[in-house]
């Protein structure tokens, strides 16, 4: 039995415009598998013959810079689709993704992936939404590295939050396994991160229960633009 049923896989925002026969092509032949923390389970310069849906669990894409530098490009959290930009342009694939929690995931066929695109005007959009939303975070993360830490880890902390949250919540808890991610993407070492949390969860602005992390007052990330007002 699939991880994702066909209603399951509905309910997903990118699969929501397709129809119940066109999920089951999706899901025909489907490979799934689980990983733990920490492993690579899809490596920089493969080929992309797949797309990858997380079942559960949160991951991290990452690449190196040419000093050896670990770059967090992206978190994927539950219900995410990747690794379709290899498919599409038939090219290596970019980045490692590699699990902060124990992660499952489905492997899609990239056929009737790509077919369907071709085919519906909506699923394509959908996907093309999807494209420019992780564009959009990846320009403010990028937008926001020369403002002082305490900005930088903020808006990294709320990122995570979402990212491990359903609802797509900026208070949603964050896993212990994923809170040494906060450093590398913010941009500063582990023991200024330590630091900064220690006065976040001093002025009440952070709270750790049971060693996950969870934001309680949004209005710090509001009045530094990283949130809209009404949060």
């Amino acid at each position: 039995m699939a991880v994702f049923s066909v209603e399951q896989l509905q309910a997903l925002q990118l699969f929501s415009t397709i129809k119940p026969d066109q999920c089951e092509q999706l899901l025909d032949r489907h490979l799934e598998s689980s990983h733990g923390a920490e492993q690579v389970f899809v490596m920089e310069q493969d080929w992309g013959e797949s797309v990858f849906l997380l079942c559960s669990g949160m991951a991290k894409v990452r690449t190196y810079t040419a000093d050896g530098d670990e770059v967090v490009m992206s978190v994927l959290g539950a219900g995410d689709v990747f690794g379709e930009m290899a498919v599409l342009d038939e090219a290596p694939r970019s980045a490692d993704v590699v699990a902060l929690t124990p992660v499952k995931l489905m492997k899609l066929r990239a056929g009737p992936f790509v077919a369907l695109l071709r085919k519906e005007v909506d699923f394509s959009l959908a996907l093309a939404r999807l494209e420019a939303s992780r564009l959009r975070d990846l320009n403010q993360r990028f937008a926001i590295q020369t403002s002082d830490a305490t900005t930088r880890l903020l808006n990294a902390l709320a990122y995570l939050a979402r990212k491990s949250s359903a609802a797509d919540d900026p208070k949603g808890a964050i896993p212990s396994l994923a809170q040494k991610e906060l450093g590398l993407m913010a941009g500063v070492s582990r023991e200024t991160a330590s630091r900064i949390l220690s006065k976040l969860r001093s002025r009440g602005v952070l709270e750790e229960v049971d060693g996950c992390l969870r934001l309680l007052d949004l209005q710090p990330l509001i009045k530094r633009g990283l949130l809209p007002h009404g949060s």
